[in-house]
């Protein structure tokens, strides 16, 4: 190594515009790169994206209607057909607990999720299900395996 093939280390140079230092850098001149006036040459200039030069803002002119509940609960719906295929695939076996936190670990729900147990498809396995609501279907075709079902907190 010598100095004839020396090289800045890799990060520490910065690959961009140096504006408005000098006519022979090539960006200098009166405008340097920024155009003629208006808001946007000035030095210090930003506006925010969604500003539209003070016309009535998009946002602002497009009508608002409806209502969005703070407090509403969303479940994650879960089938007792997937239970049945969870028991097929090996995952479960008959008699297993089941809660939110085994769905979780199953990779059937996320792990912060509300999970409802909904009758669609046949159960034919004995299971002890416990999640945050059931259906009427869901709860009887879980009954009608011999399992339980039991509502948790």
């Amino acid at each position: 190594m010598d100095l004839s093939n020396l090289k800045p280390a890799k990060g520490s140079t910065k690959n961009r515009k140096r504006i408005a230092r000098g006519v022979g850098s090539g960006y200098g001149g009166h405008s340097s790169t920024k155009g003629n006036k208006g808001q946007k040459s000035r030095s210090g200039a930003k506006h925010r994206a969604w500003f539209e030069g003070g016309q009535m803002p998009l946002q602002r002119r497009v009508p608002k209607f409806g209502f969005s509940n703070p407090f509403r609960k969303s479940y994650s719906a879960v089938n007792v057909s997937t239970l049945e295929r969870l028991v097929s695939d090996g995952r479960l076996k008959a008699g297993d607990e089941v809660s939110p936190q085994t769905l979780a670990g199953l990779g059937v729900v996320g792990s912060k999720d509300l999970v409802k147990i909904l009758g669609g498809g046949e159960l034919t396995t004995s299971l002890k299900v416990s999640a945050h609501a059931f259906s009427a279907s869901g709860r009887k075709k879980i009954e009608d395996a011999g399992g339980s079902a039991s509502i948790t907190e």
